[in-house]
């Protein structure tokens, strides 16, 4: 929302992608499948003999590892670092309707949430490499084409085919890690994804707001050298990392992935549409309802892929299903509280983009270290109860801003206390929720099920934008904008003590005491 303090015009509302900061845990576990063949296959430094001296071996490894960070840097990256932006596309694009602005932010995590599973596949039959090069090159490529798109049509085109390689950046970056530093360096090579995933997570709304005030293409041309240098080195000194086995994998159900894309799509338009085409439309109904039909075609065709976008077997274990909707339920709470925070500082308050950024930074930057704190929670309480506490306190910090946060600009007592009780919400829970998701599943099945558990966060973030949308809708004053953001911070508050409730639900494990 865009709100005109000097004429009390009606809000504007421009958009950019946001996503969760992801959690070091998260393609610790989605690329499981490739950390399985990255272990079975040969390091780079294990070389016949004749190979280069060790220092040779040591600087390649090193050129490799900072390539395969440099894919996790500007995927991660921009995915907090487009926040701040949000604001300042709208003004660029003010033709666009509130719903079309929305497909910038959602259109993003549909396409990610339908492509993760079969990019991992994909990575299995063809090679690590060779799907993350491939990512890396699409992503470096439609960030070019987010930078200098015209129209929102076009920006929303881009960030489709930006999501597309971020799907398959996601499931091979920790593998080619593992390849790079061998199975005996295996703690080292989960520190080297975290520190780079981390470190990009907690910067990004800082060094986005720094490059909004050149102008908002500048958070997407600065992955263009990165992305092209990346590329150039990465496929001279990135080891393959092929799958071991000399049979083909099945090829993943790509129709069952566009039908998940469209169903998630239908369903979020019905909902940002609803306020101006009316929920008992016949628009609204058939999206909605178009949108059921096809996840139930969907699970038909699951039922009987040899390669199923979603894998039914594994929804019948109650601890995984459950898990699931709690996930789903936090990431509305994620998305809204992120969404909601940029938007009220910079339309409601009038402040930049820079400090819009640096107003978050100090809680983002608690990030990394949060999840240290994490486990040795996890340790105390358990996983359960551990992201029962973190939702919990994600839930507080929103009903903060909504008790304390008033028009003129309050940060220390109103917003700031807030933005660090939801960033130490999320560094507890996030990390125990993900392992809560996937401790019932066999071995085997750890790969597709954090997959799933991804798919089912992503489809909670779309949810949590779109209703959020709706929720604040068009106010025409500051305060009313008052009113509508403490109804959207109430909101968020209600979807986080969902996602504490709903895991509740799942077997309390109980960690061992010491002797």
């Amino acid at each position: 929302m865009r709100l005109s303090r000097a004429s009390g015009s009606r809000l504007t509302v421009g958009g950019s992608a946001i996503a969760s900061p992801l959690s070091p845990r998260y393609f610790r576990l989605t690329a499981h499948s490739s950390v399985k063949v990255a272990m079975a296959t040969s390091s780079i430094t294990e070389q016949p003999a004749g190979a280069p001296t060790h220092q040779r071996r040591d600087r390649r490894r090193t050129l490799a590892a900072a390539t395969i960070c440099a894919g996790i840097l500007i995927s991660t990256l921009d995915l907090t670092i487009v926040n701040v932006a949000f604001p300042a596309i709208g003004a660029d694009f003010t033709d666009a309707s509130v719903a079309d602005l929305s497909w910038i932010l959602n259109g993003y995590a549909i396409v990610f949430a339908a492509l993760l599973i079969p990019a991992g596949r994909f990575a299995d039959r063809f090679g690590m490499k060779n799907v993350f090069m491939t990512g890396l090159g699409l992503f470096t490529v439609a960030s070019g084409l987010c930078a200098v798109a015209g129209s929102v049509d076009a920006l929303n085109a881009a960030r489709l085919l930006q999501a597309v390689g971020a799907a398959a950046l996601g499931p091979t970056s920790m593998g080619l890690l593992m390849v790079t530093y061998g199975a005996e360096q295996r703690a080292k090579a989960m520190r080297v994804w975290a520190t780079a995933s981390g470190v990009a997570a907690a910067s990004g709304p800082l060094v986005g707001g720094v490059l909004v005030n050149v102008d908002w293409p500048w958070i997407f041309l600065v992955n263009l050298p990165i992305g092209v240098l990346a590329v150039i080195v990465g496929a001279r000194v990135i080891a393959p990392g092929r799958h071991p086995s000399k049979e083909r994998q099945p090829m993943p159900d790509l129709f069952g992935s566009a039908l998940l894309a469209v169903a998630i799509g239908l369903l979020a338009l019905g909902i940002v549409k609803a306020p101006d085409w009316g929920w008992g439309t016949g628009k609204v109904l058939g999206a909605l309802v178009g949108s059921m039909i096809l996840i139930a075609v969907l699970l038909f065709r699951s039922s009987r892929h040899t390669s199923p976008v979603i894998d039914l077997s594994l929804l019948r274990i109650r601890d995984f299903s459950m898990a699931n909707v709690a996930s789903a339920f936090y990431y509305v709470a994620f998305a809204a509280g992120v969404l909601s925070v940029s938007l009220w500082c910079q339309n409601v308050w009038g402040w930049s983009a820079l400090a819009t950024g640096m107003a978050m930074a100090p809680g983002n930057l608690m990030l990394p270290f949060l999840s240290i704190l994490s486990a040795k929670l996890v340790a105390k309480l358990g996983q359960v109860l551990s992201v029962v506490f973190g939702s919990t306190v994600l839930a507080i910090g929103s009903a903060w801003w909504a008790v304390a946060v008033t028009v003129e600009p309050n940060y220390v007592w109103g917003m700031l206390p807030g933005v660090l009780l939801t960033r130490i919400g999320m560094g507890l829970s996030l990390a125990p929720l993900m392992g809560a998701s996937t401790r019932e599943l066999p071995a085997t099945a750890v790969a597709t099920g954090s997959g799933l558990n991804n798919m089912f966060r992503q489809v909670g973030f779309v949810l949590g934008v779109s209703l959020l949308i709706v929720i604040i809708g068009n106010p025409s004053d500051s305060e009313a904008a008052l009113t509508a953001y403490r109804a959207g911070w109430w909101f968020t508050a209600a979807a986080s003590l969902a996602a504490s409730l709903t895991i509740l639900a799942l077997r309390i494990d109980r960690p061992k005491k010491n002797a």
